[in-house]
């Protein structure tokens, strides 16, 4: 990878956490101009970072006024936890038939993470980081580039629509418990289980969703 790919790289990254933390929230306007001059990058790296979020759903390019952080719909929503609630099942499934100790370990140990998070005062930025987190390390311990690729850009519009869910110690509580639930499954080798805990954890997620949207 070249260097200006890896500036383009490191730009998207800084985007996207902005986005996903709630920094850069729904609407928000973003300008390659005002972004370079804060990043201390030209304004190349920014002006393609914009448009692979776009590209990703991510971001809207809107007429006159350049690209802004895209608005999920409750409708929009919907479509993508259908989606999801498939695909994480079956990355959940596939990751307990290639997992090994170690790999484990590695889930335990964001669990726990979470389980401390969700012990201490509401957080959420830090909550919505440690989800992605734990989301993103079974998606590639499925082995599966092409499900992996297509679960992140997925759970980044969720995130989207749903970060104010971290706000709730409820909702905390009960998707860490669901996490937790997970790995217990891929680390007894139950692919069954795996499946039907990860695709459930997206159903419920569905549900408190929408009653957070009336």
């Amino acid at each position: 990878m070249t260097e200006v790919e890896l500036l383009v790289d490191s730009v998207y990254s800084t985007l996207l956490d902005r986005i996903v933390d709630g920094r850069l929230s729904p609407g928000s306007v973003l300008s390659v101009s005002a972004l370079a001059v804060e990043l201390g990058v030209s304004r190349s790296p920014v002006r393609e970072s914009v448009q692979r979020l776009v590209a990703e759903g991510v971001a809207v390019t809107v007429a006159h006024t350049g690209a802004r952080v895209a608005t999920v719909t409750l409708a929009d929503l919907e479509e993508v936890l259908r989606v999801r609630e498939v695909l994480d099942g079956l990355a959940a499934a596939e990751a307990t038939e290639a997992v090994g100790a170690r790999d484990v370990a590695r889930l335990e140990e964001l669990v726990e993470a979470g389980e401390r998070a969700v012990r201490g005062p509401v957080d959420p930025a830090g909550d919505a980081a440690l989800d992605l987190r734990f989301h993103a390390l079974l998606r590639e311990l499925s082995g599966n580039a092409t499900l992996a690729e297509t679960l992140r850009r997925l759970e980044v519009r969720a995130h989207l629509f749903g970060a104010g869910l971290w706000a709730d110690q409820r909702h905390r509580e009960l998707a860490v418990a669901e996490h937790r639930g997970i790995v217990a499954a891929v680390a007894a080798g139950d692919v069954a289980a795996g499946r039907t805990r990860a695709a459930a954890h997206v159903a419920a997620l569905a549900v408190r969703m929408r009653r957070a949207a009336r």
